[in-house]
């Protein structure tokens, strides 16, 4: 969907209003970036990839998955990764437990924050973690409460807010009653996942239509993924709507195994650009983060998928 004069109008209206605002990044490259890849990435390499990730600025960073490694195998060093980082008291550092056990996995390896991964769509809920909507909430409810117990944040995924791969367009209205049970059960936030990358900003427009009428713009963020070359676009528009909290993996690392083609997160590199762009801040170093994207692209064998980084490693050549 093309945009019109009257959204061009507000994107420069809100720019110029924003320009001291602070849009945090949440780096979700060492799990949702790594998670799918076929080599072992070793974990010294990891370790050293969110090292240097916390020396590029970042608030948050995904560091690992607390699943059964028979279901996700390049994360079964999820403990080893968690203790052997460097921390910094400006970062926080993530891992998702999609269950208590992994709750208590990532507790006792001292995780800062943990999230829960549901959907929007029953199909892809059942083709994804095996249930229904409803049973992979009742399954997260445990561990928000042992969370609360502990006083460790919680962070909601909400997948195929736009689209499914098996049911097609999902409606606003399905992805607002998941968003809200999630913050309800005492979520902090609820990220909402475009995963297969299917939508536009005016889909993406019309979604937080709706979920900005009952909800704050602060507890909402956006994770979209590039398939169809609209993310940053997607992520412009969400800035327009208030939303202040952006997922992205360095080098435009990961996808989603359960859909076919969805390969590729947004490239942190190419919306820190963009962000500094408008004016807006990040805390986050470009180039450094340029060259860690690069770093870690040249090691998995493949050149980075952030466009702003092959243009500035180019323009040092």
């Amino acid at each position: 969907m093309l945009l019109t004069l009257k959204h061009l109008k507000l994107i420069r209206q809100s720019s110029k209003r924003l320009l001291s605002d602070f849009v945090k990044i949440v780096e979700v490259g060492p799990r949702d970036g790594l998670q799918n890849e076929k080599q072992v990435v070793p974990t010294s390499t990891k370790i050293d990839l969110v090292n240097n990730l916390t020396n590029c600025g970042f608030q948050t960073i995904e560091v690992t998955s607390f699943v059964s490694p028979k279901w996700v195998p390049q994360m079964k060093d999820h403990t080893e990764v968690l203790q052997g980082i460097s921390r910094a008291a400006s970062t926080k550092y993530a891992a998702l437990t999609p269950n208590l056990k992994g709750f208590k996995g990532a507790q006792k390896a001292n995780a800062d924050e943990v999230a829960i991964f549901g959907a929007a769509s029953e199909s892809f809920s059942k083709k994804n973690i095996n249930c229904s909507i409803q049973e992979s909430l009742e399954r997260f409810l445990p561990v928000v409460e042992a969370a609360k117990e502990h006083q460790i944040p919680v962070r909601g995924y909400v997948s195929c807010v736009v689209g499914c791969p098996y049911e097609g367009i999902v409606s606003p209205q399905a992805v607002l009653e998941v968003t809200e049970k999630m913050l309800d059960m005492g979520c902090y936030e609820v990220s909402l996942g475009d995963t297969i990358g299917v939508g536009t900003p005016g889909s993406i427009r019309n979604l937080l239509d709706v979920l900005l009428k009952s909800n704050e713009s602060s507890k909402l963020a956006l994770h979209c993924h590039d398939t169809y070359g609209q993310a940053l676009a997607n992520i412009l528009m969400g800035i327009t709507q208030g939303i202040r909290t952006i997922d992205s993996s360095v080098a435009g690392l990961g996808g989603c195994p359960y859909a076919a083609g969805a390969s590729g997160n947004v490239a942190s590199e190419d919306v820190v650009y963009m962000l500094h762009g408008m004016g807006l801040k990040t805390g986050i170093d470009l180039d450094q983060l340029v060259s860690v994207g690069n770093n870690i692209s040249t090691f998995l064998g493949r050149k980075s998928e952030s466009k702003v980084g092959r243009a500035l490693q180019n323009k040092k050549q």
